[in-house]
């Protein structure tokens, strides 16, 4: 029985590990560093030029990706500065800027500056520092359903109900 129960243990486990981890990188991102001055909203004194990003390892079964950028240390809700969507499952990288208003290369859901694109960080002065979550999902749909997600956490909630996998690179920023 002991034994019936350890190799339950054991399968479940496997069950629950990706078979691949995806990776997440950027020329313009340092994983953990301070962002720079491109990415940063212009208010604060940036060029908010969204970042180039590349990727590898999407799984088997990726029809297209999403990708979120969020800061959690705003507030209780925190707050979100990147929703985009319908990334074909061909592309492995975007360029610096791709976050404008006008791309057609894939969708962009409403943030919490109200705009669908790109806005970088701008925490309040004296805040501490900020740290912007940029999260790749993998997912097993060509273009998520958001109707309804009038929200970019309910956007969120539904890529990671999708996700087949997910990579995260974190930026900081302070003022």
């Amino acid at each position: 029985m002991v034994k019936n129960a350890l190799m339950a243990l054991v399968a479940g486990t496997m069950l629950a590990l990706p078979a691949q981890a995806m990776d997440l990188h950027s020329v313009d991102v340092t994983d953990g560093a301070a962002m720079a001055k491109a990415q940063i909203y212009g208010r604060c004194g940036g060029q908010n030029i969204s970042p180039a990003l590349a990727w590898s390892g999407a799984p088997n079964g990726t029809q297209s990706f999403a990708l979120t950028m969020f800061d959690p240390d705003a507030g209780d809700a925190g707050w979100w500065h990147w929703i985009a969507y319908a990334i074909p499952k061909t592309v492995t990288h975007l360029e610096a800027n791709a976050g404008r208003a006008d791309t057609a290369a894939f969708k962009q859901g409403a943030n919490d500056f109200h705009k669908r694109e790109y806005d970088g960080p701008c925490p309040p002065a004296g805040s501490g520092p900020h740290h912007y979550q940029i999260t790749l999902y993998a997912l097993d749909v060509t273009q998520p359903d958001l109707q309804g997600a009038d929200a970019p956490a309910k956007a969120r909630d539904i890529f990671k109900a999708h996700a087949l996998a997910s990579a995260t690179l974190t930026g900081i920023y302070e003022r």
